[in-house]
Order: C-alpha cells, then sequence, then structure tokens
C-alpha cells in the first residue's frame, strides 16, 4: 500500500519595517493643523456667541463656551423679529429659482448636447461669453426693465430670470448629457416618443446627479443672495433673511444684538447642510461623470 506524504505551507511572515515620518511631514501636517483651527474658528465664535445672552457677549476676555446657555434667544429672535417670515420668503425664492434654473437649464442643454445644427458650437461659445460679463453692467437696464413691468417689490424679478437659463449650469448639464448613448434616444422615437418626453422621461431621470449639482449651486446663490434682494423688495413684509440680518445690525440708534444676529446666522445655515448632506453623494458622482465621458 502506498503512502502519500502531504507537505503543509506555512505562512512565511515577513517583517515589514514601518516607513518613518519625516520631520518635514510632521512640519507639514501640524501647519495644516494649525490652518484648520483658523479657518474653523469663526464658525465656532459664531455658534458659540448664539447661545450666550446679550451681557455675555460684551466681556472682555471672550469665553468660547458660554457660561450659561441662553435657551431665550430663540424665543426673543421670533418675537423681536420678523424672522418666521423672512425664512419663509428666503424658502420661497429659493423654491422657485431651483425650479427654473433645474428645468430652463436642462432643456437648453438638451439641444445643445442632442442636435447636431449649422452655428451651434458658434452659438454655444456666445452663450459661454456671457459668463464674463459682470451683474453690475446687466443691474441697471434689468431694473429699468422691471420697474417698467411693474414688477417692483415682488419676488417676480428675483424668480422669474431663473427660468430663463444659466450659462454655466447650460454647460454642466450638456457636459453630462453628451456621455448619454444616442441609442436611448433612438429607441424612444421608434416608440413613437416626442422630443419634449425624451427630454422629460430619458434625459432628466438618468441626469439626477448633475442636476442635484445644478440644484445645489442655484440654492446656494439664491439664499446668500444680498444685493438682487435689496434692489427689488421693499416693504418689510417681502423681507429675506439676508435683508432682515442685515437690517439687525445695521442700525446706528441702538445696541447691536449680536447673540440675535449670530443665532439667525446659525438656523440660516441649517437649510444648506441639510441640502448639501442629502445630495453630496449626487454632487460628488456629478463631478466624476463630467470629468470622464
Amino acid at each position: 500500500m502506498s503512502t502519500a506524504t502531504v507537505t503543509q505551507k506555512r505562512p512565511v511572515r515577513q517583517a515589514v519595517g514601518k516607513r518613518k515620518t519625516t520631520p518635514f511631514e510632521w512640519l507639514v501636517f501640524l501647519l495644516l493643523i494649525v490652518i484648520a483651527v483658523i479657518m474653523i474658528f469663526p464658525t465656532l465664535n459664531m455658534f458659540s456667541t448664539a447661545f450666550k445672552s446679550q451681557a455675555e457677549v460684551l466681556k472682555f476676555p471672550p469665553r468660547l463656551i458660554p457660561e450659561q446657555f441662553a435657551w431665550g434667544n430663540f424665543k426673543n429672535l421670533f418675537t423681536q423679529y420678523q424672522y418666521g417670515l423672512w425664512y419663509k420668503n428666503s424658502l420661497l425664492i429659493a423654491f422657485f429659482s431651483v425650479i427654473g434654473t433645474v428645468l430652463s437649464s436642462s432643456l437648453v442643454a438638451f439641444g445643445f448636447a442632442r442636435y447636431n445644427a449649422r452655428g451651434k458650437n458658434v452659438l454655444f461659445l456666445f452663450l459661454l461669453s456671457t459668463m464674463m460679463i459682470p451683474y453690475p453692467a446687466l443691474m441697471i437696464p434689468q431694473f429699468i426693465l422691471f420697474k417698467n413691468l411693474g414688477w417692483m417689490d415682488t419676488i417676480l424679478p428675483i424668480t422669474v430670470p431663473a427660468f430663463f437659463g444659466s450659462a454655466y449650469n447650460i454647460f454642466l448639464i450638456r457636459q453630462f448629457f453628451t456621455s448619454l448613448s444616442n441609442e436611448l434616444y433612438d429607441a424612444a422615437k421608434i416608440d413613437g416618443c416626442s422630443e419634449w418626453r425624451q427630454w422629460w422621461n430619458i434625459a432628466l431621470p438618468l441626469s439626477g446627479p448633475v442636476l442635484a449639482t445644478v440644484a445645489i449651486f442655484a440654492f446656494m446663490y439664491s439664499w446668500n443672495d444680498l444685493l438682487g434682494q435689496v434692489l427689488y423688495l421693499n416693504s418689510s413684509e417681502h423681507f429675506t433673511l439676508t435683508i432682515g440680518m442685515t437690517a439687525m445690525y445695521s442700525s446706528a440708534t441702538r445696541l447691536v444684538p449680536w447673540n440675535l444676529v449670530m443665532l439667525s446666522a446659525v438656523l440660516a445655515l441649517v437649510p444648506i447642510l441639510v441640502l448639501f448632506s442629502v445630495a453630496q453623494k449626487y454632487f460628488v458622482e456629478s463631478i466624476v461623470l463630467t470629468g470622464v465621458k
């Protein structure tokens, strides 16, 4: 009877030496920590001031952590000022701005990406050249136009232009649309799908990442806009957060309530943080997909 010899191989452990961190790398690491602390300190100070009383805000030297959290600042902010109304107006304007920007920019981008026409590239370059025109050059003509239309002290001058597209957003969405296969549109055309339905039922559902990115940009622009809202909104019932927060500390006849100003800034950050946290995945994905066709 033959016997089989089984050879068992034992894993060979090789001692792998760890690379030592050089003094230069430690110096760069410490420098980055210092820069990060400097950059984040104003935000920490804003959160700290928002929960201090007015008396503690004026103390010197200031403390980063409040001695006693003034939770009554929330009540004072909403009772002494029309903060709830400002918040609602800002959300309303931002909502229409996002909807108008996404729909109009995607529609124009679909035309540039889908169809081949004589002079299309020249027209697209002309569209991109409008990005170099500064807003102050257009501010006076637009003001005269909207005044003659009777749109002063309404949200129309702020929201209606969003429904006419944005050059940068059109460029961004077009780059994404060009990566979509033409076979999808050909199959839809065979099934009797119109051009409008190709845009609505094919292009838009497949473009979630880039549309989310455009929505973030449009929301942040509308949410932080001050110049355009100051030009066209005059009555207090139409004030937004940017106008109201500016009025809180621009008055020279009384002591500025810095704790309420900082609290209003903290609450104004909430929609941006929520929107970015929800759409962060699509935002990163759109950057990858628009860079790789």
